[in-house]
């Protein structure tokens, strides 16, 4: 079991819906950070159906992880459950993938003294155990290079900001061409409606003693680390403990709409991303 320590959830903007959301239930506790193609009409709620993606998940694991033994066919299930209700509404145009909502996760479980870790994309957990040992598990770290490479050639070439680029036809080209490129490849697994994916997930298992931290975040706010460089990943969890959550999302809400809005000193493909952190104890 773990004790929630803290949360937080800040959209990225007062004009969009949150797109993210996090949990705990029995042995497991999550965070999860979905999204779907700019520009795709809603059809399962009046806001986006990457929020519903997420509020949807983040329900049917509350009621199954109680009863759950492994984290792969848990998400599975979820998933199957997802699909199912989306395929019950979706229109014959919604059937192709590009308009799917999709999302990255990082789902852990403490079993005895260790603690497995699933993870679909930028997701990451950060660990700490009880001697001041940091563990860091997920890929956001070698998936931001590459984004805050590919953000600075397409905010150069069509001469848009992070708040303007997601309506450029630059991006949105390349988007579809990546999403197209993911699904044909299964090269990136992703929380979805394509329940195998969850056979993909990136699975770790690490130390997890009595009195371990866990500090599970999506992208936009681990970006406090491997995005901004405003701290290492012990100094985060350090801050987390100290000063709460909700004081480091306002602190990356400073740094993109203060220090770097137009993206130049950190490339980027929105102005502000949902922030989502949960930090438990074991």
């Amino acid at each position: 079991m773990f004790t929630v320590l803290d949360r937080v959830s800040l959209p990225g903007s007062p004009e969009k819906a949150n797109e993210d959301s996090c949990g705990a239930s029995g042995d497991f506790a999550w965070v999860i950070d979905t999204s779907i193609f700019p520009g795709t009409p809603p059809i399962m709620n009046d806001s986006s159906d990457a929020a519903w993606l997420a509020g949807f998940a983040s329900e049917r694991l509350s009621e199954l992880a109680p009863g759950a033994d492994d984290g792969a066919a848990l998400v599975r299930h979820v998933m199957e459950e997802a699909r199912t209700v989306f395929f019950r509404k979706a229109p014959p145009d919604r059937h192709d993938f590009i308009t799917w909502p999709i999302g990255a996760m990082t789902l852990v479980r403490r079993r005895d003294n260790n603690l497995d870790v699933w993870t679909f994309a930028d997701t990451t957990a950060f660990v700490r155990s009880p001697d001041g040992t940091m563990v860091t598990v997920g890929e956001a770290q070698d998936m931001r290079k590459f984004e805050m490479a590919k953000a600075a050639e397409l905010l150069k070439a069509s001469g848009c900001t992070p708040k303007t680029i997601g309506q450029s036809e630059h991006f949105r080209n390349w988007l579809a061409g990546r999403r197209e490129r993911q699904e044909r490849s299964g090269a990136l697994a992703l929380l979805g409606l394509d329940p195998s994916a969850a056979d993909r997930m990136r699975h770790a298992t690490v130390p997890c003693p009595n009195d371990t931290t866990i500090l599970i975040t999506s992208d936009g706010f681990s970006a406090l680390v491997d995005l901004y460089g405003r701290m290492d990943a012990q100094q985060l969890m350090e801050a987390a403990l100290d000063e709460g959550l909700a004081a480091l999302a306002d602190l990356a809400r400073q740094i993109e709409t203060q220090e770097d809005p137009d993206g130049i000193l950190f490339p980027r493909f929105k102005l502000s991303d949902d922030a989502t952190a949960l930090l438990i104890r074991a």
